[in-house]
C-alpha cells in the first residue's frame, strides 16, 4: 500500500483523482492540499458526494508537511505553478505525475515560447517522461517524474500514431479538429465559459495557436522521426465532459478502410485501454465518459486519398486523472488496470 498525497485537490482532475483512487486497492489517499486562502476543511464538506468515503482535511499546501505525509505525489495544478514544486519534491526522495505542461517538453525554449516564462529546472526535462502509456511504457516503469499529457494532445496522438509510426501518411498535412466539454477549461475559467455563454452555443477558440499544439507537434515528431507540423482547432461544446477529435491523414500509398483498421488493431493490440471500432462503426462520447478508454475508429476516402480517423475520450479520466493512475500503476508496479477497471459511466 502506498500512501498518495495530491496537491490541487479542489480542481475537477483532484476531484476526479481522488474519485478513481478511493477505489484503488493499493493506494491510499493520505495528504491533500490546494489554494484554500487560510482555510482548513475536511474534502467530505468541499465535496458532499464525498461524505462516508474519505474524511480528511484539505488546506493551503506546505511542502515538507506534504513529503512527511505521502510516498506519491500527484500535482493536479494549473501550468506554470508545478516548476517549483517538482523538484522540491524529488529532493524529499518522492515520485511525481504532473498535471501541468510545465515537464512536458524536451526543449526548455519551446516551453518559454508558448507559455510565456523562463522554465527554473531545464534539467529535470531530460529527466521527465511523458506519461502516454501506450508510447512510453517502458520509460514510465522506471521514472520517477511522469509528465501527464494534455487531454487534446491524448486524443491526437492516440489516432495519428499508428498510421505515422508506419510512415503511411503526410507529415505535412495533419488537420486535427476537436470538440471538447466544458470542464477541459477547469473549475474556475472565466466568464466565457459560464453558463449563459455555453449553452446552446457551438465556438472554435484559440485557433492556430492553442498551447497543447507544440505537444503534439513534439510527440509527433519523436514518432515519424522527422519534423511534424499539425493544424489544429479546438472547439467548446455545451457538454460537461468529453473529447471527440476528428483527424485528416493524407495517404502516402493507396489503401483501404480495413488496411488501416488492421494497422490501428496491430499498434494496440496489447493496450487495455483503447478500443478500435469495427468498420462503419464510428466513436460516440457518451460511450467513453467516465472511462479510461479511448475510442477509435476510421474511414479512408479512397477518392481522396485520405484516412479520417475518430477519436473519443473523457478529458478528464484518459485525458487527466485516469491517465495519472494508470501511470501510478505502471510507476510502482501494480496491474496498470488497478482502480480503473470498475470506473462508471457518468449521466
Amino acid at each position: 500500500m502506498i500512501k498518495v498525497g495530491i496537491v490541487g485537490a479542489t480542481g475537477y482532475g483532484g476531484e476526479e483523482l481522488i474519485r478513481l483512487l478511493l477505489s484503488h486497492p493499493q493506494a491510499k489517499i493520505t495528504a491533500l492540499a490546494a489554494k484554500m486562502d487560510g482555510k482548513v476543511a475536511k474534502i467530505s464538506n468541499i465535496f458532499p458526494g464525498l461524505q462516508g468515503k474519505i474524511d480528511i482535511t484539505c488546506s493551503d499546501l506546505n511542502v515538507e508537511e506534504m513529503a512527511e505525509g505521502a510516498d506519491f505525489l500527484f500535482l493536479a495544478l494549473p501550468h506554470q505553478v508545478s516548476l517549483k514544486l517538482v523538484p522540491q519534491f524529488l529532493k524529499s526522495g518522492k515520485k511525481v505525475i504532473d498535471f501541468s505542461a510545465d515537464y512536458r517538453f524536451d526543449d526548455s525554449e519551446v516551453y518559454q515560447k508558448w507559455y510565456g516564462v523562463r522554465h527554473t529546472s531545464p534539467e529535470l526535462l531530460k529527466e521527465a517522461v511523458y506519461g502516454l502509456p501506450e508510447l512510453y511504457r517502458d520509460e514510465i516503469r522506471k521514472a520517477r517524474l511522469v509528465a501527464n499529457p494534455g487531454c487534446y494532445p491524448t486524443s491526437v496522438i492516440l489516432g495519428v500514431a499508428p498510421l505515422l509510426f508506419r510512415g503511411l501518411v503526410d507529415t505535412e498535412s495533419i488537420i486535427a479538429d476537436s470538440k471538447s466539454g466544458v470542464s477541459g477549461a477547469g473549475r474556475w475559467p472565466g466568464e466565457g465559459f459560464n453558463f449563459c455563454e455555453i449553452e446552446e452555443n457551438f465556438k472554435a477558440y484559440k485557433i492556430a495557436g492553442h498551447r497543447h499544439q507544440p505537444e503534439m507537434e513534439q510527440e509527433l515528431s519523436n514518432l515519424a522521426k522527422k519534423e511534424v507540423r499539425i493544424s489544429f482547432t479546438p472547439h467548446l461544446v455545451p457538454m460537461k465532459r468529453g473529447i471527440l477529435t476528428t483527424l485528416y491523414l493524407d495517404l502516402k500509398e493507396e489503401m483501404r478502410t480495413d488496411g488501416a483498421l488492421k494497422d490501428f488493431q496491430d499498434f494496440y493490440k496489447d493496450e487495455p485501454f483503447i478500443k478500435i471500432l469495427e468498420s462503419d462503426k464510428f466513436p460516440e462520447v457518451k460511450n467513453v465518459c467516465g472511462t479510461n478508454f479511448c475510442h477509435i475508429g476510421c474511414k479512408v476516402d479512397e477518392r481522396m486519398k485520405r484516412v479520417i480517423v475518430i477519436s473519443v475520450i473523457d478529458n478528464l479520466i484518459k485525458g487527466a486523472s485516469g491517465q495519472a493512475v494508470q501511470n501510478m500503476n505502471i510507476m510502482c508496479g501494480f496491474n496498470e488496470k488497478e482502480g480503473l477497471e470498475q470506473v462508471g459511466i457518468i449521466p
